[in-house]
């Protein structure tokens, strides 16, 4: 029988962290703690105090942002809410937590809180993301359970524990709460879940038509890397058959807050704050976002701004946008996305159509409609329609 030997002293690589789940194999054990059952009673008060328990962080988060804008959203209704930051990763250890996240998704009214330490009951409480559902079944002291599905999490992923695990959040019983009908219609279907679904909002005093004169071609990528389910790539390999069809095109990038290595010139913008944004959309020609999964804040602040966006025909897009609709739908191949583009640079008046429909299907989807929305669906979720006993 060979020896085993172990590496020791300089030839011992360090040790690699794994990533475990915060209080999962205590759930799978022990079940969820025990509602109080008083969910029915509050479902119509007129205040309810909600607890939002929300991952680790980045600048830039679109779904972070997403969370805080409907945070003062749900807070401008009369809810009294609180910010819970479960940082698995270890990411913000050095980190002021409450400032960081308010300098990078704007202020709000209730207290945002590193960690848990500080519990003390709630009548929702709201996971945000799969991470987080563990933990929000284990908190004790509350009347009903929530989850805040911002996009299909099990597809962030490779064959994996994490691709496993995201799926289990969805069969625990809690009530979605998801970020389209689309991805509604996904969590029932698969895995059984009630939902609620609602639309992305837009800040209209933000993005909306500024009457600037639009460059004639300047395309604008949105190239969050970080993020694969952007499909980075495959945009930068359309771009790259653009420009050599046409290196005339000024390209611009934004959403990754480094550079990145291109194989053509292009403005790198960066991570850009809103009101720089609105005015980078209402100079560009044509946008280009791909969403394989859910769509991302991105194409709607795009239309909003009268920017004509071209996406890839992912079940999402089209369920959301439709396919005749007023973003530029095609197959995810590097030609047809180069050919929707150069259609679009060389046809100013499909431009302009595309231009003025985007304006009118957005003008109705506004952050005070999404709360609303979100909290119709947390009245919900303190009605009991999630699964017996969660």
């Amino acid at each position: 029988m060979p020896v085993l030997r172990r590496l020791t002293g300089r030839n011992r690589p360090a040790p690699v962290a794994v990533e475990l789940p915060a209080g999962l194999l205590e759930v799978m054990r022990d079940g969820p703690a025990p509602l109080t059952g008083l969910g029915p009673q509050r479902a119509r008060a007129d205040r309810l105090r909600v607890a939002v328990l929300v991952p680790s962080f980045r600048r830039g988060s679109g779904g972070h942002q997403t969370i805080a804008t409907l945070v003062r959203g749900l807070e401008a209704r009369g809810h009294r809410l609180a910010v819970f930051v479960v940082d698995q990763q270890g990411r913000h250890r050095q980190d002021d937590v409450p400032a960081l996240f308010q300098e990078f998704f704007g202020p709000v009214a209730g207290p945002v809180l590193d960690g848990l330490d500080a519990w003390r009951g709630a009548d929702l409480a709201v996971a945000t993301g799969w991470q987080t559902v563990p933990e929000v079944l284990r908190l004790p002291d509350v009347a009903a359970r929530a989850y805040l599905v911002q996009d299909h999490e099990p597809e962030f992923y490779a064959t994996s524990a994490e691709r496993m695990w995201a799926e289990w959040t969805y069969r625990q019983g809690l009530h979605c709460i998801c970020a389209s009908p689309w991805l509604a219609e996904v969590v029932t279907d698969r895995y059984g879940a009630s939902a609620t679904p609602f639309d992305l909002g837009v800040d209209h005093d933000v993005y909306k038509p500024l009457g600037t004169v639009r460059r004639d071609e300047l395309v604008l990528f949105y190239a969050r890397a970080v993020t694969p389910r952007r499909a980075v790539p495959l945009g930068v390999l359309a771009l790259a058959e653009l420009h050599r069809r046409r290196p005339g095109v000024e390209i611009a990038v934004f959403g990754e807050a480094g550079d990145l290595e291109l194989p053509f010139p292009a403005r790198q913008l960066g991570v850009v704050a809103s009101d720089e944004l609105a005015h980078v959309y209402a100079h560009a020609t044509v946008g280009l976002c791909l969403s394989l999964t859910n769509p991302s804040l991105i194409p709607t602040e795009m239309l909003a701004c009268g920017l004509p966006v071209v996406d890839v025909a992912s079940d999402a897009m089209v369920a959301t946008f439709g396919a005749g609709g007023p973003v530029t739908l095609t197959e995810p191949e590097p030609l047809a996305l180069a050919n929707a583009v150069e259609g679009l640079l060389d046809d100013l008046v499909v431009r302009a159509e595309r231009s003025r429909d985007g304006v009118e299907l957005v003008a109705g989807r506004t952050w005070e409609a999404a709360a609303g929305q979100v909290e119709a669906g947390l009245r919900a979720a303190m009605l009991g329609q999630g699964c017996p006993g969660h």
